[in-house]
């Protein structure tokens, strides 16, 4: 393992106060217990937006606070869930009176953390659970995970809380963009956890790992390395088959990469996507191509769909301004 480190015991608080420093403008970091915070305050009576997770997925979700999108989010250890402690203290710096979502990807124990949290919160709350991840059958016994669709759940929604949409507007409209979204990912390489020290599993130079999961976890199957227009084929089809796009349907294509995957492999996969929808009559009207949702240094991407309508363009489209997402302000 070769990693820029000091010390695994102290590499996320190290973190944290670089991404602080890089971006005093936009967040604060708050120490014992960790969250950051937007540090220009949101109007009152604004529904307070709170994200988090277990770290190695940067810029998810630290990346992401500020105007337009989260107001706070609790950083885990890495692929470690936050504390309860940490999403109440998080809650009640930034609640506006407006009330708190959590935006929650769907593993148990943010679920469980989250649910903590929000009942020990004097204010009204609810919670957006992220199941984009169609690797996993709907009647899985945990239900489908959250990936890269959380992203999008977040701005837009974000989007909406800054307009001053409440509290059961803006949950209504979360659960909505979550069943329109649909992500399936591919690893060519595995994750180096740092406090493991050697990759989370084996796979071969002619391997690759079909419904991988962002935490090391192994895929569906393990497939022949193939071309990237039979990988790509793989991954839409099943997202096609989940959501049924109609022609002519406008959809928001999201290719994200895993953390070691160059920016001219996504693109290739990107328009290798659009080529599969377009055939179809989809329109793409919308694009985002990078690494968001991480999973440390492991080699490999992920392709989301996000089926939109006339609110949901004018919702992506607003102003935003983080560390990681900027646009229009």
């Amino acid at each position: 393992m070769k990693k820029f480190i000091n010390a695994i015991d102290t590499l996320l608080d190290e973190s944290l106060l670089g991404f602080s420093k890089a971006h005093a403008d936009i967040i604060q970091l708050n120490t014992q217990p960790h969250f950051v915070r937007r540090i220009n305050p949101p109007k009152p009576g604004k529904v307070a937006l709170i994200s988090g997770g277990g770290s190695g997925h940067e810029p998810l979700h630290i990346g992401f606070v500020g105007h337009g999108m989260l107001d706070a989010a609790c950083p885990g250890q890495i692929f470690t869930s936050p504390t309860p402690d940490q999403m109440l203290a998080a809650a009640q710096a930034v609640e506006q009176v407006g009330g708190v979502l959590f935006i929650v990807k769907n593993y148990a124990g943010d679920v469980m953390n989250f649910e903590m949290a929000g009942e020990m919160l004097e204010c009204q709350n609810a919670t957006v659970l992220v199941s984009d991840d169609v690797a996993l059958p709907k009647a899985h016994s945990t239900g489908r995970r959250g990936v890269a669709g959380t992203l999008i759940i977040e701005k837009i929604v974000g989007a909406a809380a800054e307009k001053c949409a409440d509290l059961a507007t803006c949950k209504a409209l979360g659960d909505k963009v979550n069943n329109a979204t649909a992500s399936m990912g591919v690893a060519l390489s595995s994750c180096t956890v740092p406090a493991l020290g050697r990759p989370t599993f084996d796979i071969s130079d002619t391997e690759m790992e079909m419904g991988v999961g962002i935490h090391g976890e192994r895929g569906r199957e393990t497939l022949k390395l193939s071309t990237a227009t039979e990988i790509v084929e793989h991954l839409a089809s099943l997202i096609d088959e989940e959501l049924k796009p109609k022609k002519g349907q406008p959809v928001l294509l999201h290719v994200n990469g895993f953390g070691a995957t160059p920016l001219m492999e996504l693109y290739l996969i990107y328009d290798l996507a659009a080529q599969f929808w377009e055939k179809r009559g989809i329109t793409i009207a919308r694009s985002l191509v990078g690494n968001y949702t991480t999973s440390i240094d492991m080699a490999g991407c992920s392709i989301t769909l996000s089926v939109l309508d006339e609110e949901l363009l004018k919702l992506w489209d607003a102003p935003v301004h983080t560390a990681a997402l900027r646009w229009g302000c």
